[in-house]
């Protein structure tokens, strides 16, 4: 079959257990050619903070080490928590990236901490209310829009004479998705964690949206975690690791990513089996078939103009596969060369 939507992947760099970080690091590396390859259309990094089973703390490193080892596939941020960051900083930051590899960045922006109160705390990040505030101020450093009274209109965002990449709103609400609507940017929905419908937030954007430059018309992507094997048993089999390793980070039990035979012969408690069989109706496990039309028919059911993947799995390898079986099975052509 061949996708009426675009395919994309996050990488969260996850570091599994008999694995070192440089692995990890290298495995971003591998993917980002792979994917590049397989003809995937972008490929994001989200920030993580405080986690032992995730490398992705400073997305901006890892976007200029995958852009730089790829050809034609956009690399970016899946989010950019902003809140945890000067909006200067982040300002600087995009427009050299843009400046490295131009109409190859995106810049995602997300409003969540990407850790626990913990890590907030070390991380000095503003609180959600002052989100709007944040984002409001990095536009104005983009866009030279601080009114002459305002103390940074005398500071010029270094490098100059160049433009953030194109921006995404992340969210999982209609608030957030009329916020994209009216800023002109695109809309990325986190269908991979959250519960709630995608379709009525891509109204509500789609409602709400003013043409910008980088985004005349409305843009929306739908995240999803996938797992797939050459069979149904084998899927099922690796995403064990993904549920026991979910169930102990939420009660507490931080770890690198466990392999599927330990992680089958680990012992629940009650509680980590609640959270399994809450969260395992966002997890899509199966073979390239059957992913292809649950991808597809979730696709269509919200409305979507691309499919983000997730995959979270213990062997690095494995995962590569997973995501070389999902393109062949949604027909996307790969690159030359």
């Amino acid at each position: 079959m061949t996708a009426a939507f675009a395919l994309s992947l996050q990488d969260l760099a996850p570091i599994a257990q008999g694995t070192t970080t440089p692995d990890a690091m290298a495995e971003t590396v591998k993917l980002a050619r792979e994917a590049d390859r397989l003809g995937y259309a972008r490929l994001w990094y989200a920030e993580h903070h405080g986690m032992p089973s995730i490398a992705s703390s400073v997305p901006e490193i890892l976007i200029a080490s995958a852009a730089a080892a790829t050809r034609d596939i956009r690399v970016g941020a899946g989010g950019v928590m902003l809140l945890n960051h000067a909006p200067l900083r982040i300002a600087e930051a995009y427009r050299t990236l843009e400046a490295l590899h131009p109409g190859r960045i995106d810049l995602g922006i997300g409003r969540a901490p990407g850790g626990d109160g913990h890590a907030m705390r070390a991380l000095r990040s503003g609180g959600g209310e002052e989100f709007s505030a944040y984002l409001a101020e990095l536009m104005a450093f983009d866009e030279d829009g601080f009114p002459p009274d305002h103390p940074f209109s005398r500071v010029p965002v270094s490098p100059g004479g160049i433009a953030l990449p194109p921006k995404w709103l992340l969210g999982s609400s209609g608030a957030s998705a009329d916020a994209a609507g009216r800023l002109g940017f695109g809309y990325a929905f986190a269908a991979h964690f959250s519960h709630t419908p995608a379709a009525p937030a891509f109204a509500a954007y789609r409602a709400a949206f003013r043409p910008t430059e980088h985004f005349p018309a409305p843009r929306t992507i739908l995240c999803l975690s996938v797992i797939c094997a050459p069979t149904e048993e084998e899927a099922k089999y690796l995403a064990t690791s993904q549920a026991v390793n979910w169930a102990r980070f939420v009660t507490g039990e931080q770890r690198q990513l466990t392999p599927p035979e330990e992680a089958i012969a680990h012992e629940l408690t009650p509680q980590q089996r609640q959270v399994i069989e809450h969260q395992s109706s966002l997890w899509l496990v199966g073979d390239p078939a059957q992913m292809a039309e649950t991808i597809s028919q979730k696709a269509t059911e919200a409305g979507a103009d691309e499919v983000m993947i997730t995959t979270t799995m213990h062997s690095y390898e494995l995962r590569r596969r997973s995501y070389g079986l999902l393109a062949a099975a949604l027909g996307v052509t790969p690159r030359e060369g």
